[in-house]
């Protein structure tokens, strides 16, 4: 039986030899892409296999290099990282199924090239979820920000140029600017970059330093697209739909609030956090993400900018849950990265499918559309069912344990703004499908009567498929996420 250390080695290794392997076989499409779904399924398989052991407390370490003393790119499986890794894991099989439709479908250019960054995009998503330190993760962390730039400008347009600068620019400058002075700092105060279980800051360390170093990784971290710094977010939607799936559900604004979740609990510690002053104007901040970033999804026309907005009023969701600072709190910051990933992707998804097969992307064109695409409607239904967190979905889940979080802080004022930011997101959401579904309007390309069934290709409708069952099971079945949160906490 392989031990746990090749395990973890082989889930670092798995997506780069996939990457190899799309290049090599990348004028024989079936055979490409087959390497893709393999490599999907093998690395969802040694995650997996993690799981028990890390249940059990063994402790999984793997040192691949040690840079300067103390200094190591080194890798450990914690609890937390291991949702991560599970959640990409499992949609990176997913994703990859539905490229195949949603590619052929649109008939994309460089599609060996689209598969190969991708598989580069997960092997950097492993590295983070995996990290460590902070040295790894800041590493692993800048290498997922310019693998992922080739698939945001994948069209080679104008416009996709110039949102591929912006993407950049936001997150490669916040990176340099915060996040790699917070690192620096931190390994000068405390002499290690380890994440430990309580932090790794000392009770006689300045309250004004700590205040300081924490809005300086809440704002480095720029992946979790916290107001000011989330145009880039929007700016992406110019790529194809599997690659806004990729950056909204599978790797990189999971990553960001990943990461902040990580900092909070294993390099500033709970107890510690409660007491920085600076926690305070944070939450206001993350709480007016939410609700600002909800206002703007409402007035968006575009169905892609309405989900990217969207995805910035959710991702607020994780990162306040993460600064309140409190055992519920973090439980549901950490669900919510699960739940809102089944949700989102299959959201993308939808929308990718509506575009291939009935070439609308305004959500004013969506009227009787459910006719036409009763399958991609219903999944869209039930996706934003778990956005807006209502049974009988998973986000239900998430959504009750950040209120309990703001119950459990005394922060009665964020409990009735989670509350009104659900509201809106009933408002920006639930109209789409409804309409779709109960219209006056018919929705053919010809303007008949008669309204034939004609769904997106068939790989593309069973991934949405999929992960519209997903947000449903994960209201049935938690209690995988939710043990391992608790052991991680």
């Amino acid at each position: 039986m392989m031990s746990a250390s090749s395990l973890l080695q082989l889930a670092l290794l798995i997506p780069l030899l996939a990457a190899a392997g799309v290049v090599l076989t990348g004028r024989h499409e079936n055979l490409r892409e087959g390497v893709s779904l393999a490599a999907g399924t093998l690395l969802l398989a040694a995650v997996g296999n993690l799981y028990p052991v890390v249940m059990a407390g063994q402790v999984i370490e793997v040192l691949w290099l040690e840079v300067l003393p103390g200094l190591t790119l080194a890798f450990r499986v914690e609890p937390l990282g291991l949702i991560f890794a599970l959640v990409a894991s499992s949609l990176w099989i997913v994703t990859t199924l539905y490229a195949i439709g949603y590619m052929r479908g649109h008939g994309e250019q460089n599609q060996t090239r689209f598969f190969a960054f991708f598989a580069i995009s997960i092997a950097a998503v492993m590295g983070i979820a995996f990290a460590e330190n902070l040295f790894t993760l800041f590493v692993f962390y800048e290498l997922l920000t310019l693998c992922t730039y080739p698939l945001v400008t994948h069209a080679g347009t104008d416009k996709a140029r110039e949102g591929g600068r912006l993407y950049l620019g936001i997150l490669l400058g916040t990176s340099v600017a915060f996040f790699l002075v917070a690192i620096i700092a931190t390994w000068l105060l405390t002499g290690t970059l380890s994440f430990q279980p309580g932090g790794v800051f000392t009770d006689d360390t300045p309250a004004g330093l700590l205040s300081l170093l924490l809005v300086l990784y809440v704002f480095g971290v720029g992946k979790a697209a916290i107001m000011p710094f989330h145009r880039w977010l929007p700016a992406a939607m110019v790529a194809p739909t599997p690659v806004s799936a990729l950056l909204h559900a599978v790797a990189v604004v999971k990553a960001g609030v990943f990461v902040l979740l990580k900092v909070c609990l294993l390099i500033f510690g709970l107890e510690t956090l409660r007491e920085i002053p600076a926690t305070q104007w944070l939450l206001y901040l993350a709480g007016a993400s939410i609700l600002l970033a909800a206002i703007v999804a409402m007035r968006q026309e575009n169905l892609k900018k309405r989900l990217a907005y969207s995805t910035v009023s959710q991702l607020g969701y994780i990162t306040l849950g993460a600064l309140l600072a409190t055992s519920a709190g973090v439980t549901g910051s950490a669900m919510h990265i699960v739940m809102h990933a089944f949700g989102k992707i299959t959201l993308f998804f939808c929308a990718g499918a509506i575009l291939v097969a009935a070439h609308k992307t305004e959500v004013g064109q969506l009227r009787g559309l459910g006719r036409q695409m009763p399958i991609t409607m219903g999944a869209f239904l039930v996706a934003s069912l778990c956005i807006i967190g209502i049974p009988p979905t998973g986000g239900t889940w998430s959504k009750w344990y950040l209120l309990l979080g703001t119950l459990e802080a005394g922060e009665l004022w964020l409990m009735g703004l989670l509350m009104v930011s659900s509201l809106l997101s009933i408002a920006y959401l639930l109209p789409i499908p409804l309409r779709a579904f109960f219209s006056g309007v018919e929705a053919t390309d010809a303007g008949s009567t008669g309204v034939a069934v004609r769904e997106a290709p068939w790989p593309s409708l069973l991934a949405l498929g999929i992960t519209a069952t997903g947000c449903v099971l994960l209201l049935l079945f938690p209690d995988i996420i939710y043990q391992l949160i608790k052991a991680g906490i």
